[in-house]
């Protein structure tokens, strides 16, 4: 099925959690924030929220800087 990921179509495998959608972007253990939908998702939820045919995920990702 297709979903959107920071606003780039991508494909998932039908029945795919948000935790599956993360190991299959290679996201790392810490420094991640996910909302799909624009509702961000606790990572303790990620493995219980199932995604949909056309869901919009935004990944954002923690970077050190100034």
């Amino acid at each position: 099925m297709k979903v959107k990921i920071n606003n780039k179509e991508t494909v998932v495998a039908e029945g795919c959690t948000l935790a599956d959608c993360a190991r299959q972007q290679n996201l790392p253990e810490k420094g991640v924030a996910v909302a799909v939908n624009n509702e961000m998702v606790e990572r303790s939820e990620w493995a219980n929220r199932p995604l949909h045919e056309g869901d919009d995920i935004i990944i954002l990702k923690a970077v050190c800087g100034g």
